[in-house]
């Protein structure tokens, strides 16, 4: 099983001057950290306006920032927001195109739409359109990434006529896709279109076991690609503190972890907001709220001792990557790296030691499932043209 790291940026209330700055700066640290000890993955979400909750608005330029300080760690969009209103799909290809490029090929390009109506009426995103809006990006994004040139498209959502869409990204034919889940439909939607499922619902190992039964049944039945390639995958999301003193842990991380679940329902549930006022961590100090899972229960808070056998749980649940959420609320830049070098040290070489076999047996079983899956992909939906493409150019004025 791959471990990874999931960054928000969470930035609390009263902000003091170059709070923001050192914010960043910790991050990256604790990115370059990660990969020196053999984390496998980071994750950089991508959100608007969401103040205290994430202040990672623009993940390309972190992600990048943080390509040229490590070596081997993957570097993810967790997740890229796909409706045009956000980010125009032929302008994500080249992003993400250049950032594999930058990096050695060590993109793993996930996807989404979200749900907070701050993002989305911001941007005048109806609602009721995002899904569709997402999917119709997200197979012109896999086009643009394989075709040359780049073969047009007419939909419902945006159109676009033939360009050659440059440059290409190292890994082919693109790098693996995934969607942000929260729900068990859209694990089931990430399985029939082919890409991983990337989760957020901070389920229990026996949770867990059930959507990773679901995933891989629905892609060996269902499954129909968006994408050139298959990612199958399921990567699931949870609160991380390590300590050899597990009370100390906890008192490390769980305020974290639970400011991280208001700040969450805050801003896609039950929050009224007001930008630029409202102060979100007064209103948690005052009446806690922790969705299921964020209270440390089903998290990998504690001692080493007890990190391990939950992450054996979750192993033997069938899941192919844990990723760490502790960059959460006021949690300590120097509790984090602690955290990660005593975790490197007491419980990493474990699964580091299972895990080329675990991908080799996985990969001779899928193989066949994978090969049936990509004979369904539909063929794509290429606007008609009359002869030749040729534009003419502008005059020079």
């Amino acid at each position: 099983m791959k471990l990874g790291t999931f960054y928000e940026h969470q930035l609390p209330r009263p902000w003091k001057e170059g709070s923001e700055l050192k914010l960043f700066k910790d991050a990256l640290d604790q990115v370059e950290l990660a990969d020196k000890l053999g984390i496998d993955h980071m994750w950089e979400v991508e959100h608007h306006f969401l103040e205290e909750y994430a202040h990672s608005s623009a993940p390309e330029i972190f992600l990048a920032a943080a390509s040229q300080r490590t070596k081997q760690i993957r570097l993810g969009h967790g997740i890229t927001l796909l409706p045009p209103g956000y980010n125009h799909p032929a302008r994500v290809a080249e992003r993400i195109a250049t950032l594999d490029l930058v990096s050695g090929g060590r993109v793993e390009f996930g996807t989404g739409e979200s749900s907070a109506e701050l993002e989305l009426g911001g941007f005048n995103i109806p609602r009721a359109d995002k899904r569709e809006m997402w999917q119709e990006s997200l197979g012109a994004i896999a086009r643009m990434f394989v075709e040359d040139p780049f073969q047009g498209h007419e939909g419902k959502y945006f159109s676009m006529p033939v360009r050659n869409v440059v440059p290409k990204p190292v890994q082919k034919p693109h790098p693996p896709l995934w969607v942000a889940c929260s729900r068990r439909e859209t694990i089931h939607l990430a399985a029939k279109l082919g890409i991983g499922a990337l989760t957020f619902a901070f389920v229990s190992p026996d949770e867990a076991r059930t959507w990773v039964n679901d995933y891989y049944t629905t892609l060996e039945n269902e499954c129909e690609p968006i994408g050139y390639a298959i990612n199958a995958n399921i990567a699931i999301v949870t609160g991380f503190m390590c300590d050899e003193n597990a009370e100390l842990a906890h008192k490390m991380g769980e305020e974290g972890l639970k400011f991280f679940s208001y700040a969450l329902g805050h801003h896609y549930a039950f929050g009224k907001h007001e930008p630029g006022k409202t102060n979100i961590w007064n209103n948690f100090k005052a009446s806690p709220f922790t969705l299921p899972g964020m209270d440390g229960s089903n998290s990998c808070v504690g001692s080493p001792d007890q990190i391990r056998t939950r992450l054996r749980e979750f192993e033997e649940a069938g899941v192919d990557q844990v990723v760490f959420i502790s960059q959460a609320g006021n949690n300590k830049h120097e509790d984090i790296c602690s955290s990660l070098n005593l975790f490197a040290e007491k419980v990493l070489p474990e699964f580091k030691e299972r895990e080329p076999k675990r991908a080799h047996q996985k990969a001779e079983r899928m193989a066949p499932i994978l090969e049936q899956a990509m004979k369904r992909k539909p063929a794509p939906k290429i606007p008609k043209h009359d002869g030749p493409t040729v534009v003419q150019a502008g005059m020079l004025v």
